[in-house]
């Protein structure tokens, strides 16, 4: 499921890239495949990076790629292991939520993004978010889990104070919103309840396959329904 999308910001031929909490490789391999990229994936968890490395060899075998390469590397935001502007372009998809000191990890973001370079972040959406808090203490006190939630003119402050230029912005997965207020509400740790199973079985289906009208449907919804907020922003030259 790409949730950002890096073409947004015009990415260069040869761009580097980062994938910060990158997990199974999502959106690491989705920039693979811009032109001559250099793609570092960055993510604390060993199993996940596992992951990501299957993923990318098989897009590899399959030459679903652009002609670049590929790097995977254990971390997380709060302290890059990489020297001031080693990057063209900054993804962190559904990370900043988790992070207790969001300043400091934009910070960090700034500090290893090239002059000019470009940031494509995605958080969850403030109002659908709420819902879910509302419905479970479960979903709400997850450790590990959300420790905020955004509105986007509270997003793009942040992002201000931390030296950013929004440019863009968009909602997704507007199909993925019902999904998870029914979680919440039936219980959302269970996994024996058939409306929970048969859903997750169409989302799957709709990741995997895309039919057309599904794709219109969702970005019909996507600005009422879209659980993700997408922001793109710039480094000052």
């Amino acid at each position: 499921m790409i949730t950002v999308d890096c073409t947004r910001v015009e990415p260069p031929p040869g761009c580097r890239v980062l994938d910060i909490g990158c997990g199974t490789g999502r959106h690491t391999a989705a920039a693979f495949g811009l032109p001559g990229a250099f793609v570092v994936g960055l993510e604390p968890r060993l199993s996940d990076l596992h992951a990501a490395r299957q993923r990318l060899e098989l897009h590899q075998r399959l030459g679903q790629h652009g002609g670049g390469s590929w790097g995977l590397c254990a971390g997380n935001g709060m302290g890059l292991p990489f020297a001031v502007g080693s990057f063209d372009l900054v993804v962190c998809a559904e990370v900043l939520e988790h992070i207790p000191d969001d300043a400091a990890a934009l910070s960090e973001i700034h500090r290893v993004l090239a002059p000019g370079g470009a940031l494509a972040l995605s958080v969850p959406r403030a109002w659908p978010e709420r819902v879910c808090w509302r419905l479970s203490q479960d979903y709400a006190s997850a450790p590990g889990g959300h420790v905020r939630i955004y509105r986007r003119r509270e997003l793009e402050g942040r992002l201000k104070a931390a030296g950013f230029s929004p440019v863009a912005a968009h909602h997704a997965h507007s199909l993925h919103t019902p999904f998870w207020w029914l979680k919440c509400l039936v219980g959302v740790n269970r996994k024996d309840i058939t409306a929970v199973q048969v859903y997750e079985r169409f989302l799957t289906w709709e990741i995997m396959r895309r039919p057309a009208g599904l794709r219109l449907l969702e970005c019909l919804l996507n600005p009422i329904l879209g659980k993700s907020l997408v922001v793109y922003c710039r480094k000052a030259v």
